[in-house]
């Protein structure tokens, strides 16, 4: 239940972890090209349907915001209405932004851009923003899922420039939370092609049993 504390600091080694909680873990590290900052939540044996549910929720909310197109000028506030619409309309919210700015060796959080309902900023190409839509229930747990993404300009159709995300992170989603039922045909190809990018970035660089799971972890989800 601790994973419905936004930011839970204070682990206890007397703690252990059972069967039918969550497990969130959101971590980074600190390189010389820059800073990471990544989210993921994971069920500890097997999901039950609400677990499933509003996972999926969450997981639509960043999907939705992560393959957005958007013309020259938008701002993080615009953005942080695509992703928090998801939830709305499971009357369901989150208390906190749905992205900030990442830059290297400061303090995580980096602006001026990032994506909230306060961000007034527009969005350049090569700036790096996380996505991270969530839920919490006080006493049940709860859901984050974070990527760091970097501002593309996106090829173009019109004379109008248009912007896009491309993603810097690459883990896998929990797949027995997902309910594939319920992402259009548009989202699930993202996913789909997410989790096939996720192999393609890491196969060379793990020894053949982590890729055989990741294999596993990443295969298509179907409908």
């Amino acid at each position: 239940v601790n994973s419905s504390i936004v930011h839970y600091g204070t682990p206890s080694p007397d703690i252990t972890l059972k069967h039918g909680e969550f497990l969130l873990l959101d971590s980074g590290s600190q390189y010389l090209g820059g800073t990471t900052d990544d989210t993921r939540t994971v069920i500890i044996g097997e999901p039950t349907a609400l677990h499933i549910e509003n996972y999926t929720t969450v997981l639509i909310a960043h999907i939705s915001c992560a393959m957005q197109q958007f013309p020259k000028g938008t701002m993080g506030v615009q953005l942080d209405a695509i992703a928090r619409g998801v939830l709305w309309q499971e009357q369901l919210d989150y208390g906190h932004g749905t992205g900030h700015g990442v830059g290297a060796f400061l303090a995580v959080h980096e602006g001026p851009n990032g994506i909230s309902k306060s961000v007034q900023y527009a969005l350049e190409p090569g700036m790096v923003t996380s996505i991270e839509p969530g839920y919490y229930k006080p006493g049940w747990g709860g859901i984050r899922i974070e990527n760091l993404y970097v501002v593309i300009e996106m090829p173009p159709k019109h004379d109008t420039v248009w912007y896009g995300f491309e993603p810097l992170t690459y883990i896998p989603f929990d797949r027995k939370l997902i309910n594939a039922d319920r992402l259009s045909k548009t989202q699930l190809a993202w996913l789909n092609n997410y989790h096939g990018a996720v192999v393609e970035k890491l196969g060379s660089a793990i020894d053949p049993a982590t890729l055989e799971w990741l294999k596993k972890a990443t295969e298509p989800c179907v409908v």
